[in-house]
């Protein structure tokens, strides 16, 4: 961001790579939305509610009450009539944009002082392989609230290195968490799509990882 804080990271974990949006915050920058190549992506409003959530077979949108505005099925899982997703794009905030055309047409676009930079985070899958896709590990609700709580943990530690490094000096306030504590707090919050918890653990959940 024109601030300096980081707003898109791309990562690789395991066989798959990840974009993950942060907000454009010194302290805290939490997750806006995060894109994975396996077709599973998820966008969230400003208070952390879920806005957007898609995998390999479609897609849902919610509005900020929780209540679903709009749904699909990607057209080559369905093997009838379908209808025609309409083009969606929303504002993350003043420099982030989504743009979903079609299921390999996802777009994430940057503009900052004139320039801009987009990254395509679509996807094909085929019928034939979605078919043969792992089902996610379904956790029950202490065990998430452990590993939130964990992957917190270690982000204190982390803030408390850097401060001990940088004792006379507010650098360490802007620097980012390691890589693999931001892929372990997407991954929790994967789990928490696939379990069965309550709206409130979830939200509790998001809000302990992205303290």
């Amino acid at each position: 961001y024109p601030s300096g804080n980081l707003a898109i990271i791309v990562t690789r974990a395991r066989d798959q790579l990840i974009c993950i949006v942060q907000e454009d915050e010194l302290r805290t920058a939490k997750i806006r939305a995060l894109f994975q190549s396996d077709g599973r992506s998820t966008c969230y409003y400003p208070n952390g509610d879920e806005w957007i959530n898609m995998s390999i077979q479609g897609g849902q949108y919610l509005d900020q009450a929780g209540n679903r505005v709009r749904r699909w099925i990607w057209p080559n899982l369905s093997p009838g009539p379908h209808v025609p997703l309409s083009p969606i794009f929303i504002s993350l905030n003043h420099h982030v944009g989504v743009r979903i055309l079609a299921q390999d047409k996802i777009f994430v676009s940057f503009l900052a002082v004139g320039r801009q930079a987009k990254f395509n985070m679509g996807t094909k899958v085929q019928v034939s392989a979605a078919s043969q896709l792992p089902l996610p590990a379904r956790l029950g609700e202490n065990e998430l609230l452990l590993l939130a709580f964990r992957v917190r943990i270690l982000q204190l530690f982390d803030r408390m290195r850097g401060c001990l490094n940088f004792p006379s000096s507010e650098q360490w306030n802007k620097m980012q968490p390691p890589t693999y504590l931001m892929t372990q707090a997407v991954k929790i919050l994967e789990l928490c799509m696939a379990a069965d918890i309550s709206d409130e653990l979830r939200s509790s959940i998001r809000a302990i990882v992205n303290a």
